[in-house]
């Protein structure tokens, strides 16, 4: 058969139900897990038949859910009006672990896919010394717990006591989804409070989640329950026993003085704390400092596995009632690249925080895992035994290690399961509350078996809340109504096209990503919307550069690919790339629809029990690959909306823009000549400098070639540079680059030589505290950048957010206010000429003197004051600003959106300029949503992307 009529028929299928792929019977069920047919390279018609087709048939609206309560809803289905009533959810986030940056991630991104008509979500936070505060949904898209921990007295309803949270919640929600990761979320802490108050919650019970979360105290479960364990030895307290330790070394034939360990918390996470250690003397003293820093008392010293590979499986209970029936997902293997880089330190060499949660390519998926078939299969067999052996509930995630034959660790084996003939598989970690980012394993694992990122969720809501049928709360749900396109569109109306473009080749495509995912799954909201996703794949060599010397672009070998919606979610456009590439490699293609049918089939078998499942909604499709000049045909002749969300390059300096125009394509933000200006920081200034009496300044700037500061010598070029800028400290960066790498403040001629030296090595990062004032990492741009620019650099005062004291119950901000400038970035939005400023955010750096790419995009990470407090700027001033920032938006004809990053005087509202970004970050915690939720009425995530696709649907070309 094709596969062009093969996606026919299945998008036949989608068409003829709500989302979903199956029909009422079991039969219709199973089409998603059809058998392999092997792909083939598709000729253009056929591509452009097959986009057709694709856009044309397949819908992927929101899921719902529906249960009896006492609100109701009117829904027409039949002729007849049925009374739909809405499920009430209790978000929780926050705690006190060091992971409540990624909590709050997880609840917005939970906020987002099952907030509806029928499910009504209320929002609350625990901060540091839990506290619990009743939040709006609003502050859930804050970059980080402390752009609003010092304002929660008075921005949020707080509860004098844990007992008074709980007595509230017992009243105003059905059922509790607590996304607290680490202490009081997963220790069995905020469970026993909800079990007290008799309040259905999502997930394992109170006591089964101390024994799981404890890691010492689960390995010793599981030893006894048959599975292979990981030798370790425990250290508490202050009970640092070294004899103790060197005898386990020996007994594990390690060397006491270099045998490499794995130090971690027992009790705080899969992520926080943990780090390598060689020999007895080092991981005593890398136990005594988690200890000590507060993390943990109980600290676990385990065996390196040296040679083994790394595994995380998603586990998801279908079962009825209490009867547990866990089916686990399709695993991914966890690839640490540790070449990428050059030098690696000894944390770099595990799966640490950062690997986990910002994206780098020193860490790629796979998914399934690139694992012999056995060993697969008997991971998922183990993961279910381990979820029944533990009395796990709802979902979970577990990882562990899959060590082949030639690895030297020792660990007993008599009659423990976990043994293949291809290896050893070890489970490690349990997580009772798994990350629940938009690119999550959860929600990775899950797209591959056919769930969307509400699906999933509604799915996991829907079963926890059968664990509590007897409540008078909660009432059996009804199954979801089906809807068809006929019912979704008029007849005669076409839905809408949008290509959500992102990725390309420059440093910050990784934040490209981030943000060309947002937008699409935010876009998706809309049911008169087709969105279809597209990767604009790097060059051959991974090197093409954004300084064209004012030369046209050469665009004819750039290639866009076309993504189904499992293969979007990865953390680096690299992941992304490599997944096409499997995705049509017709031996792992076969594996891969093996094994989902196998998955799918697994979960049907307890999901065909439950009449409110209404169907898998994401079909097993295809990339496909096309060259750019394809692309933009093919939007022409969809009548395409383009949502550019590539990040500097071509997306970026008008060469995108231009070629739109060319076809008469409707794009995204600012025109060819207003993106080509502000790309270049220099012309940026030039065709600003005429408004410095209306109080619009620019900084002197000194451009140099790189290898003039290669071959020049450094003190020379110091002593010119602070010279001709008439300053002492600098600021270099890449002169048409991104916003964000490369940019370091240099102090003195060793810095400069420093980041030189990192030029010549074409570093890919610049490890922090590498010049003579505290910094954090400095991502540099790969290739390195062509020309640099040298600023004086702007002092700023420090803007500090106290921590509660013993005598005061609130935190506040400590500014001293001598240089009168603050640093602020801020979103304008609109027509051509009459460009509207959002309030500004004042930028709080965390280290050093300059936002880091993870302060600037990443959720948890970095602070934004938005508003700026009136403690600092003014009204008058903040008023002041705005004009003047409408004032130099229209005056460089930016039209749609852009964000504008400046300094700001906060006595009289003057803005000096430092750059303009013509394809701002649209991460889900980037700072223009929180511009928008401060506007009256508050502009929500995908209503402003709506804005923004609309006003690009207006331009005229």
């Amino acid at each position: 058969m094709a596969f062009s009529s093969l996606l026919s028929q299945a998008s036949v299928a989608v068409n003829s139900g709500h989302r979903s792929l199956s029909g009422d019977s079991p039969a219709a069920t199973h089409f998603s897990a059809r058998s392999y047919v092997l792909p083939r390279r598709l000729d253009v018609p056929e591509k452009r038949l097959l986009l057709r087709k694709r856009c044309d048939g397949i819908r992927r609206p929101r899921a719902t859910a529906k249960v009896l309560d006492d609100r109701i809803v009117e829904e027409e289905g039949e002729g007849r009006s049925e009374k739909v009533k809405v499920l009430r959810v209790g978000l929780i986030c926050g705690g006190p672990s060091a992971e409540r940056g990624i909590s709050l991630n997880s609840a917005r991104s939970v906020l987002d896919h099952i907030q509806g008509e029928d499910l009504q979500v209320s929002c609350y936070y625990i901060d540091c010394n839990l506290k619990a505060y009743a939040i709006s949904s609003a502050q859930v898209y804050s970059n980080t717990p402390a752009d609003f921990d010092f304002k929660l007295e008075s921005l949020a309803q707080g509860f004098e006591s844990l007992s008074d949270f709980t007595e509230h919640l017992a009243n105003t929600v059905d059922i509790v989804f607590p996304v607290i990761h680490g202490r009081f979320g997963e220790d069995g802490a905020i469970q026993e409070l909800l079990e007290k108050s008799n309040i259905p919650f999502v997930g394992t019970w109170s006591d089964e989640c101390r024994k799981a979360f404890d890691k010492y105290d689960a390995s010793l479960e599981l030893n006894r329950q048959g599975f292979v364990t990981v030798p370790n030895f425990l250290v508490q307290g202050s009970e640092l026993d070294e004899s103790g330790l060197s005898e386990w070394f020996v007994r594990n034939q390690l060397d006491t003085k270099l045998g490499k360990v794995v130090v971690k918390p027992a009790k705080a996470g899969s992520s926080i704390g943990v780090t390598v250690a060689y020999g007895v003397t080092d991981s005593l003293k890398k136990a005594n400092e988690i200890i000590s820093e507060g993390i943990d008392e109980k600290v676990l010293i385990e065996v390196f596995l040296e040679g083994g590979k790394e595994f995380t499986a998603i586990v998801l209970d279908v079962g009825v009632g209490s009867n547990c029936q866990p089916v686990v997902l399709l695993p991914t293997e966890v690839e640490l690249q540790l070449n990428c880089s050059g030098n690696v330190s000894e944390k770099d060499a595990i799966f640490n925080y950062r690997r986990k949660y910002l994206p780098t390519q020193q860490v790629a998926y796979h998914t399934p895992p690139r694992f012999p078939l056995d060993v697969i299969q008997s991971i998922r067999e183990g993961a279910s035994l381990l979820f029944q052996c533990l009395g796990l509930r709802d979902f979970a995630r577990i990882d562990g290690w899959f060590l082949p034959p030639s690895s030297c660790v020792s660990y007993s084996m008599d009659s423990k399961f976990g043994k293949t003939e291809s290896g050893t598989i070890i489970f490690t970690d349990i997580n009772l509350i798994s990350g629940m980012e938009q690119t999550s394993f959860l929600f990775q694992q899950a797209s591959k078996v056919g769930f969307s990122h509400s699906n999933i969720l509604i799915t996991i809501i829907q079963h926890a809340r059968l664990r509590f049928n007897g409540s008078s709360l909660l009432p059996k749900t009804r199954r979801s109504k089906s809807s068809n396109p006929a019912e979704v569109f008029p007849e005669g109306h076409v839905a809408r096209k949008v290509y959500v473009i992102f990725g390309g080749d420059t440093s910050e495509r990784q934040v490209s990503l981030m943000s060309g995912t947002n937008v699409w799954l935010n876009l998706q909201a809309f049911d008169d919307l087709e969105v279809t996703p597209c990767l604009l794949a790097p060059t051959k060599t991974c090197s093409s550069k954004t300084e064209t010397n004012g030369k046209e672009m050469d665009t004819s070998s750039r290639t866009v690919w076309l993504l189904p919606y499992s293969l979007v979610l990865r953390h680096t456009t690299e992941e992304v790339l490599d997944a096409c590439m499997e995705a049509i490699e017709p031996t792992r293609a076969a594996l891969t629809s093996q094994l989902r049918n196998q998955v799918m089939n697994d979960l049907m078998e307890g999901l065909n029990q439950h009449d409110w499942f209404s169907g898998f909604d994401i079909s097993d499709e295809q990339p496909v690959e096309l060259t750019l000049e394809q692309w933009i045909k093919l939007s022409k002749e969809a009548q395409a909306t383009v949502f550019i969300a590539v990040h500097g390059g071509i997306g970026e300096d008008g060469t995108l823009q231009r070629l739109l125009e060319a076809d008469g394509v409707p794009y995204t933000g600012p025109g060819v000549m207003a993106s080509k200006t502000c790309m270049d920081k220099v012309a940026t200034s030039l065709a600003l400098n005429h408004l410095a009496e209306l109080g619009v300044l620019t900084i002197s700037k000194d451009v140099w070639r790189k290898e003039d500061l290669v071959i020049m010598p450094i003190i020379d070029t110091w002593q010119e540079l602070t010279s001709k800028l008439q300053c002492e400290t600098l600021c270099i960066k890449p002169a048409r680059d991104g916003c964000s790498t490369g940019v370091a403040r240099l102090c003195c001629s060793e810095d400069l030589a420093v980041y030189v030296n990192a030029l010549k090595d074409c570093l890919l990062r610049i490890p922090p505290n590498s010049f003579s004032k505290i910094h954090g990492m400095i991502e540099m741009p790969n290739p390195p950048p062509e020309h640099l620019i040298f600023e004086p650099f702007i002092e700023t005062d420090e803007i500090i957010v106290s921590s509660k004291s013993s005598t005061e119950d609130t935190r506040s901000l400590l500014w001293k206010g001598q240089s009168r400038w603050v640093e602020i970035t801020v979103g304008v939005i609109g027509k051509h000429g009459s460009m509207y400023s959002l309030t500004p955010s004042i930028t709080v750096k965390e280290t050093g003197d300059i936002l880091s790419l993870e302060e600037k995009f990443q959720g948890g990470t970095g602070i934004n004051l938005t508003p700026p407090p009136s403690s600092i700027v003014s009204n008058e001033a903040l008023a002041r600003c705005k004009q003047r920032i409408e004032l130099l938006a229209n005056t460089l004809q930016l039209e749609g959106f852009s964000r504008i990053d400046a300094f700001l005087n906060v006595d009289n509202g003057e803005v000096l300029v430092i750059e303009v970004n013509t394809v701002p970050g649209m991460t889900p915690s980037t700072v223009l949503i929180h511009q928008a939720l401060a506007e009256q009425p508050p502009i929500y995530p995908h209503q402003f992307f709506r804005k923004l696709l609309n006003f690009a649907s207006e331009r005229s070309v």
